[in-house]
């Protein structure tokens, strides 16, 4: 693997408190050309030299990941789940016609940027190195094809909280206008075009005060999905419940994690469809106890308020975190950061 000096070494902050607008000294760069990935290189995080051709800007053959590293009292460096990451980028890759990017390649490359970086890791609770891995095509001329060239690049972004108010309940709008993915579509994949998509209606919620949009299925509007950047869950009944992955769900590694933590203690977990007038009638009745969603960002945010038709509809008590998300939200980033045992076998220390 090359290796680029930095000259310039920015000033590390002491304290972290924003989400993905601070970035480290060095990324690694890879590309793709003549048929096969090139080494790879560590180098200074610079602006990238893209020509107006660029396939990616026209035609969005592109797919990115989100991981974390944490560093702990101990002086301890630990990636949490970075190969699973790396292997769900395979399926995006795949998806997208994307020549794959070798787990342990990617992983290998990855440990060599952090160990670099370490000191960039922030130790204060609830603070992480965020890490972004993606790829994209880059040939220089227009056409709907898949692409002959690519890039494939590791950012580190030291970070606080996802949202600017911590672990406090959040707030969601049920979309019934527009639709996230459809069967057959990319919904169950890491790539660009998702994100882009669902833009306007987050706009459109936060306009409302919410803080972001629970996704309907496609076809019948009827069947919950996913959060913005979420996976969901519910405490409905007593019973911890979360849509089946059908194909338009983003299967999260943190969705993942919590199921396994949840049933790793005794609590059942239901994996089916789930129709959003059963959630709104639990919210109703108070049969619907909890809700909180789970991803890499916010690791778990708890959701105390639905907002549907012009109504809102409260979950619980409003402002309050419910029992089940607050021992996630405590023993996930315990596991994370090496404060308890993981059991699982999720963490790798490597350095």
């Amino acid at each position: 693997m090359k290796f680029i000096e930095c000259k310039n070494l920015k000033a590390k902050p002491e304290t972290v408190t924003s989400f993905g607008k601070l970035f480290t000294d060095y990324m690694y760069v890879r590309e793709y050309a003549d048929g096969a990935w090139q080494e790879g290189c560590i180098m200074p995080f610079d602006a990238l030299e893209l020509l107006p051709c660029a396939s990616v800007l026209h035609y969005g053959q592109a797919v990115f990941e989100g991981l974390k590293a944490y560093r702990n009292a101990c002086g301890e460096v630990r990636l949490f789940r970075a190969r699973d990451n790396f292997e769900r980028m395979q399926t995006s890759c795949a998806r997208l016609c994307i020549p794959p990017v070798d787990t342990e390649e990617a992983y290998s490359a990855l440990v060599k940027l952090v160990k670099l970086e370490r000191e960039w890791i922030p130790t204060e609770r609830g603070t992480s190195l965020y890490i972004r891995p993606f790829v994209f095509a880059a040939d220089d001329s227009l056409g709907v094809h898949a692409a002959k060239k690519y890039k494939f690049i590791i950012i580190l972004s030291p970070s606080g909280a996802y949202y600017s108010h911590g672990f406090a309940p959040v707030a969601l709008k049920v979309e019934r206008e527009y639709v996230r993915a459809g069967r057959g579509g990319t919904g169950a994949y890491k790539v660009i075009g998702n994100y882009a998509a669902s833009i306007k209606a987050g706009e459109e919620a936060a306009a409302l005060g919410y803080d972001q949009v629970l996704w309907l299925d496609g076809q019948s509007r009827r069947y919950v999905e996913e959060v913005g950047s979420m996976n969901i869950f519910f405490v409905l009944d007593g019973k911890v419940i979360t849509p089946e992955l059908n194909g338009t769900i983003l299967p999260g590694i943190t969705r993942d994690s919590v199921i396994k933590l949840l049933k790793s203690k005794g609590i059942p977990v239901e994996e089916r469809r789930i129709d959003i007038k059963e959630i709104i009638d639990g919210a109703k009745s108070g049969a619907l106890t909890e809700a909180f969603g789970s991803g890499t960002a916010a690791v778990i945010s708890p959701v105390d308020r639905l907002g549907d038709d012009g109504r809102d509809y409260v979950i619980g008590k409003v402002g309050a975190v419910g029992k089940i998300a607050q021992m996630l939200f405590d023993e996930l980033p315990a596991i994370q950061t090496g404060k308890i045992p993981d059991p699982f076998s999720w963490v790798n220390k490597i350095v």
